[in-house]
C-alpha cells in the first residue's frame, strides 16, 4: 500500500512539472534561440525565470516581456547586434526574444556561464563590481559570493528549469 501511494505521489509530482513548466512552452521561438546559439534549455530557462513566458511581462524595475529587457539594455544590445531598436515592439515575443537572447550571448562571451546569467539578473555593471571585489570573487572572473540574495535565488531557479528543459526533447 505504501509502495502504491508512493508510486501516485511520484506520478502526480510529475505530471504538476510538467504542467508547471510546460503549460506555456516557447516553440515558437524554438528557430531564434538557435540561431542566437544558445542552448534552448537555457533560454527557456530564463524565459521562464524572468517572465513565466508572458510576453506582456513588466518588472517592478521597468523589465518588459518574455526576457526581462530593459529599453535601455534593449537599445544596446539592438545597436551592438546591427538589429533595428524598435520600443513599440518590446512586448512582441519574436522581438524580444531575439534581442534577450543577443543580450544573454554577450554577456556569456564576457563572462563565465554562471557570472554571466548574474549579469543578465543584477545587471552588467553590479557584476563587474562583484568581480573587482575580493570578497566576492578573487580571480576577478568568477564569483564565490552574491551579495544579493535576488540574484542568488535567480541562479538556482535557472538551474532548475533548465536542468528541467533540458530532459524533455522537443
Amino acid at each position: 500500500m505504501k509502495r502504491l501511494l508512493a508510486l501516485t505521489a511520484l506520478l502526480l509530482l510529475t505530471l504538476l512539472l510538467f504542467l508547471c513548466c510546460f503549460a506555456a512552452f516557447p516553440r515558437p521561438y524554438r528557430g531564434i534561440v538557435e540561431r542566437s546559439g544558445l542552448s534552448p534549455a537555457l533560454a527557456y530557462a530564463v524565459m521562464k525565470a524572468e517572465s513565466n513566458f508572458e510576453e506582456s511581462a513588466v518588472s517592478s524595475a521597468g523589465a518588459v516581456g518574455l526576457m526581462q529587457l530593459l529599453p535601455s539594455t534593449a537599445q544596446f544590445i539592438a545597436e551592438r547586434s546591427g538589429i533595428p531598436f524598435l520600443p513599440e515592439r518590446l512586448f512582441d515575443g519574436e522581438y524580444n526574444t531575439r534581442l534577450g537572447c543577443a543580450y544573454l550571448a554577450y554577456l556569456l562571451e564576457r563572462f563565465e556561464e554562471e557570472t554571466a546569467l548574474a549579469a543578465y539578473n543584477a545587471g552588467e555593471g553590479t557584476v563587474q563590481g562583484w568581480l573587482s571585489d575580493p570578497h566576492c570573487s578573487e580571480d576577478g572572473r568568477t564569483l564565490f559570493q552574491i551579495p544579493y540574495a535576488e540574484t542568488r535565488r535567480y541562479l538556482k531557479k535557472i538551474s532548475f528549469f533548465r536542468k528541467i528543459y533540458g530532459f524533455f526533447p522537443d
